[in-house]
């Protein structure tokens, strides 16, 4: 399917991919004022979700988060089309990244590698700088887009850097490209109403997807927690990171919760840059009130 009156939305992006970094610092800047009014739902959500995970900012700290974030997260829309449409030369030097040893001991030993992460605002983007480093795409699994138009137009745009997507609920494809020696970028920190237990993110019950270490298991892969943030000078430092102890050993509720600490671990260092405009706390435990 072909979406002709996308075409010049593609275009568009196409010239904001190549813009310089600090040039696209600037335009995140702008398009937040712009586009303020029309986050209205968005800012509710995330100011709901910093208020509760940080008690113990001030109310002045916690909007002076809720702003950064927002511009973040029109950032990462920028971020999103820089992954999709930028040439490898514009990449060249955006980012530092520690642990890729982890990575090429799998790819000489024939094992995929389900490099384990969270729902960041420039997920994609680091995806793509690894993909660059490794000279090989690494594929990611997303979920799919409601209006088949939008949809067909972002998988053409990700295979392109990344190969075929993956979609959210596909376990036998994940299963497969696992199996088959490919590196996959996973995240399992949205809200799950199924395989899910309720464990502590930031002191509130989140419910958390219990299956993914079983997943590796039947793949015979490789868990690598993949984190990254963009520094004050707009250059991305990612890390691959050694598999955490006992995420595989315990019970499938004990390694929901190892993941939540160490995720939460990393938000905390970053917070302005995580998805606080996800519905995260959406599912609540039995008799709880609803949040949003």
């Amino acid at each position: 399917m072909r979406c002709w009156g996308l075409a010049p939305m593609a275009w568009a992006a196409k010239g904001v991919a190549r813009l310089p970094q600090r040039a696209l610092l600037d335009l995140s800047a702008v398009l937040t004022l712009l586009a303020w009014p029309l986050l209205a739902r968005r800012r509710r959500v995330a100011r709901i979700n910093i208020d509760l995970c940080f008690p113990e900012r001030d109310a002045a700290a916690r909007a002076r988060l809720l702003r950064t974030n927002l511009r973040n997260t029109v950032m990462g829309a920028l971020e999103l089309v820089r992954a999709w449409y930028a040439p490898s030369s514009r990449l060249q030097g955006l980012a530092t990244i520690e642990g890729l040893e982890h990575l090429r001991a799998a790819r000489a030993a024939g094992q995929g590698v389900l490099l384990f992460t969270g729902h960041f605002t420039h997920t994609e983007l680091a995806v793509r700088l690894l993909s660059e480093a490794l000279g090989f795409p690494v594929r990611t699994v997303i979920r799919r887009h409601n209006h088949p138009c939008i949809e067909d137009t972002f998988e053409r745009a990700r295979a392109k850097v990344f190969g075929p997507t993956i979609a959210k609920k596909d376990v036998r494809g994940l299963l497969r490209a696992l199996q088959a020696g490919e590196f996959v970028t996973y995240s399992a920190d949205q809200n799950f109403t199924y395989q899910n237990a309720f464990v502590p993110f930031f002191g509130v019950p989140a419910a958390t997807l219990t299956s993914t270490p079983q997943l590796v298991q039947r793949a015979h892969a490789r868990m690598h927690p993949f984190f990254f943030h963009r520094d004050d000078t707009g250059h991305y430092r990612l890390t691959i990171g050694e598999a955490w102890p006992g995420w595989q050993d315990g019970t499938p509720e004990q390694a929901a919760a190892i993941y939540m600490r160490e995720l939460e671990a990393y938000v905390r260092a970053h917070p302005g840059q995580y998805l606080w405009v996800h519905r995260r706390f959406k599912t609540r435990p039995e008799g709880a009130a609803p949040i949003y």
